[in-house]
């Protein structure tokens, strides 16, 4: 059993060849095979986002606070809010932060398949980001 105090792990910032704007992480759990949980609590400013990815295996997104946005390649984008639950299927592209006002947090948790959480691509352009809600 491991144990982790809260303030134990320090809250980085999101690497900005996979983020736009000011995004900061504090991880929850990262488990060793043969378990493959991986989550992480991710707080995304007014307009900060990720870049579009794929997760392996899938992610689920729990939203704790504020007013983001989540879109799939190809699909509308969606307004997400404080306890909205999102799944994304395995290898779904998609990409999802704030909205351009609000702030957002949520939880994300996927799983690994062979060592690997998630496939990074290009960034959200800002005419992407901005369409109009679905």
């Amino acid at each position: 059993m491991d144990i982790h105090l809260a303030g134990s792990r320090p809250t980085r910032r999101a690497p900005a060849e996979y983020f736009t704007g000011t995004v900061l992480q504090d991880p929850i759990i990262q488990t060793e095979a043969p378990a493959r949980l991986a989550s992480t609590r991710v707080s995304f400013e007014p307009g900060a986002r990720t870049a579009w990815h794929t997760h392996p295996l899938g992610q689920t997104l729990y939203v704790i606070s504020g007013v983001g946005r989540v879109q799939a390649k190809g699909g509308p984008i969606r307004e997400i809010r404080p306890g909205d639950v999102v799944w994304i299927p395995p290898g779904e592209k998609h990409w999802h932060g704030a909205s351009p006002t609000n702030a957002m947090t949520h939880i994300a948790m996927q799983e690994a398949a062979d060592g690997s959480y998630v496939n990074w691509m290009e960034h959200v352009t800002d005419a992407e980001y901005s369409a109009k809600l679905g």
